[in-house]
């Protein structure tokens, strides 16, 4: 049965899964449905969307579980996202068929599960049905025994029969089947099959010890194989952004940048974001990274945008400004938080999830397309941009057709769109530079410069009259902290205090809807309230791993923003509780989950660093670094043991765990201290900070001493109190293991200092 399924999601093919249309996404909570089941009560987005399915839909717990135990009925677990495109598909193919609503609540107790808001449920049920059919992804479709241990699993399921491959109503109908006739034997099943997940997902212990730096390069080289060198990027298509590698590139380049390697890394790695800026990837009316491109160019993407990768390509832009200067990075770092706060942003102060790829073509259309809110037609395009250039005979529409590769008959192949959903459409795409384009209609670069900026105005408004994409505004603690971390490195870099009120807001907004201060532990999810406000689910879900981690880590980069030391008072606060928590003092390392629920049958540790990278690599990260600010023994020697309980993954695939690589290459290189001793408020101390960020220094841990020796930093850093002004004036102090070199008050031996 488990093959069966297995060559069903295997024979449909990239092309199909990109590309089938969908229809009705979100369900209001209006009178007048002919079905309401219990997801009407939650607040998930993704939940709501089922809500009015002729399914029995439960959410994740008891009730469920009981109804399973009492009726001895396989449970169907299903389990997905609310910006997820074949979910919508699966859903109306299947779930809103009342036939098979119908078969479903005959036979199964029927789960929903957000996958965003539940990561521990979804990683329990993806491992299983990972390591029976060699691949997952969403929506998620397992079977389980009313004890919650599963037995068959794939992702996608077509309705019916076709070309040989069973639909989900004959797979309903055999599983049924099955259960009245084999329950022992699936049962059993059941039990094998928990046993050897929970051998197969135990970390192995090792005597290598404290992985080398050779990982490094072991990851720079499995990178360099795979670079594309024409189109940047790594593998052929689909390409996905993947902060975490452009991260680990940037450190390496830091880490060893008079070799080659050391060059080549920053190489590949601009490159690389050059290429997806001027890809259709990128959004270049309304700004913002899609999830990923379709093909080898970076042109036509997968249309949806998640918070998570605007988080971390904010702060892979700015480093890459901050090294090369060069302002092509800093305005894609921009123009991303412009998107950002614009249409992911609450009152609140939080930050939405993501923006569906699906919308309406028309006010007055029954079927909704991928990327129809972004593309255009020759037509529009040149109706919008009539107006001619100042002082020319070039029209707006002319510049910006050529400049975007604008044409007659749509831009996107065949092969990109084999299910014409974007016949005709143009998806922008920049594949020359702006002063060819100037060159070739014979107007100035400036000229051509403000026509573009002319034309993204007028087709940014025009846009806003289309219907707008479903906004996921779920907000999540994991993904807010990465979106808090690059606002805090641009306000950083561009010395900008609007990019640092938005952190600051942002983090408030933790501390106030994420965090209850009476147990001291973070929650994972928020939501925007009916009236403006934000709500919580009556049982909020507890944070795990990737919340602490991520936030910590927010807070470590806006402190350095800010120099606000309650933001460190608050990361030390986390970073204990996430130890008491999640630390697995037997085997090392931190587990995804609490342990608490005991519904969550696997205790795992996430070990790859993919779209996100994994809780155990920022947490490592976060560990190397706050050992450093507070000379913390106990945290230092938790980061070699975390990084030494992965050394068997790190020394065979260390592609798979870059962003920990970076932690060890923090925790391998003698670490600098920075210290700035003088009066916040002082222009003297804002010049030398506003230096200390010109640099790339990734291996640093900075502070501000402003002499309150009653302050939370005086009284946990003992180095503080023994650092004066030089000449009453601000002073720069550049330290190695807490032992100090000569203190400095002029920028220029600062600089000297910092070169070094």
């Amino acid at each position: 049965m488990v093959s069966l399924l297995c060559n069903t999601f295997r024979s449909i093919t990239r092309s199909q899964q990109f590309r089938l249309v969908n229809s009705h996404l979100i369900r209001t909570m209006a009178s007048g449905h002919e079905f309401t089941n219990r997801l009407a009560k939650e607040r998930s987005p993704y939940l709501l969307q089922h809500a009015h399915n002729p399914v029995d839909w439960y959410p994740w717990g008891e009730e469920a579980f009981a109804k399973a135990k009492k009726e001895n009925k396989l449970i169907f677990l299903s389990v997905g996202y609310s910006t997820c495109h074949w979910c919508h598909v699966m859903e109306r193919e299947s779930f809103e068929n009342p036939d098979i609503g119908k078969l479903m609540n005959e036979h199964f107790v029927n789960i929903k599960v957000d996958r965003e808001e539940r990561p521990d449920v979804d990683r329990v049920y993806m491992t299983f049905v990972q390591a029976t059919s060699g691949g997952g992804g969403w929506p998620m479709s397992v079977w389980l025994t009313p004890d919650l241990k599963p037995v068959v699993g794939a992702t996608y399921f077509p309705p019916t029969d076709k070309y040989g491959r069973p639909g989900f109503g004959t797979i309903l109908t055999l599983l049924a089947k099955q259960w009245q006739e084999q329950r022992d034997q699936l049962n059993e099943k059941g039990t094998m099959i928990l046993d050897a997940l929970m051998r197969a997902t135990q970390l192995q212990s090792t005597d290598t010890g404290l992985p080398g730096l050779d990982v490094a390069g072991k990851c720079f080289k499995q990178l360099s194989d795979s670079y594309d060198s024409e189109f940047g990027g790594f593998g052929d298509a689909p390409k996905f952004p993947q902060p975490v590698l452009l991260s680990f590139l940037l450190r390496y380049h830091n880490f060893y940048k008079e070799t080659s390697e050391g060059k080549k890394a920053l190489e590949m790695c601009l490159h690389t974001m050059r290429m997806m800026a001027k890809g259709g990837v990128y959004d270049h009316v309304s700004q913002g990274f899609h999830r990923y491109s379709t093909d080898r160019v970076w042109h036509v993407p997968h249309f949806e945008k998640m918070l998570y990768d605007q988080g971390q390509l904010v702060s892979a832009y700015i480093t890459a400004y901050q090294i090369t200067k060069d302002e092509f990075f800093a305005e894609v770092a921009k123009e991303i938080i412009q998107y950002v706060c614009r249409d992911l942003s609450d009152e609140s102060g939080g930050f939405y999830s993501a923006e569906d790829a699906d919308s309406l073509p028309s006010h007055d259309a029954k079927d909704k397309k991928e990327g129809a809110f972004c593309v255009w037609t020759e037509k529009e395009a040149r109706e919008l941009l009539c107006d001619k250039l100042e002082g020319t005979d070039v029209s707006l529409s002319d510049v910006f057709c050529r400049h975007f590769n604008v044409r007659e008959g749509g831009n996107v192949s065949f092969e990109q769109d084999p299910h014409n959903e974007l016949k005709n459409q143009n998806v922008l795409l920049i594949q020359s530079d702006i002063e060819a384009t100037a060159r070739r209609l014979k107007i100035t670069t400036e000229q051509a410069e403000e026509a573009i900026r002319q034309s993204k105005s007028v087709l940014f408004e025009a846009r806003k009259k289309r219907p707008k994409p479903h906004l996921d505004d779920k907000m999540l603690a994991s993904w807010n902290g990465l979106m808090i971390s690059g606002l805090s490195r641009t306000a950083q870099v561009l010395n900008d205090s609007d990019y640092l009120q938005r952190a600051v807001k942002a983090a408030n907004f933790v501390k106030e809807n994420l965090f209850d201060v009476y147990s001291g532990c973070l929650l994972r999810s928020s939501y925007k309230g009916s009236e403006g406000g934000v709500e919580q689910i009556s049982q909020p879900i507890g944070g795990f791993i990737d919340d602490y981690a991520f936030i910590i880590s927010a807070l470590l980069d806006l402190y350095e923003a800010s120099y606000d030391q309650s933001w460190l008072e608050f990361a030390v606060q986390l970073q204990e509780k996430q130890d008491e928590l999640f630390w697995d003092a037997e085997m090392a390392g931190y587990f995804s989950a609490t342990g608490k629920d005991d519904s969550i049958l696997l205790r795992l540790k996430e070990d790859q660093d993919g779209a996100e990278p994994s809780g155990n690599s920022v947490a490592a990260l976060n560990l190397v670094r706050l050992a450093r600010l507070f000379n913390r023994q106990d945290w230092k020697e938790k980061a070699e043991k975390l990084l030494t309980a992965f050394s068997d993954r790190l020394s065979k695939i260390p592609m798979a765990l870059p962003e920990m690589i970076s932690g060890l290459m923090f925790y391998h290189k003698t670490p600098q201290q920075i210290i700035v001793r003088g009066e916040r408020a002082s222009e003297e101390t804002e010049a030398l900070l506003k230096c200390i960020h010109a640099h790339h220094l990734p291996n640093k841990v900075l502070l501000l001493a402003d002499g309150d020796a009653e302050s939370f930093l005086y009284k946990n850093v003992d180095l503080l109190k023994s650092l004066e002004m030089k000449d009453g004036k601000s002073t720069g102090y550049v330290c190695e293991n807490f032992e100090c070199q000569l203190p400095v008050n002029s920028l220029s031996q600062l600089e000297e200092l910092l070169k070094k």
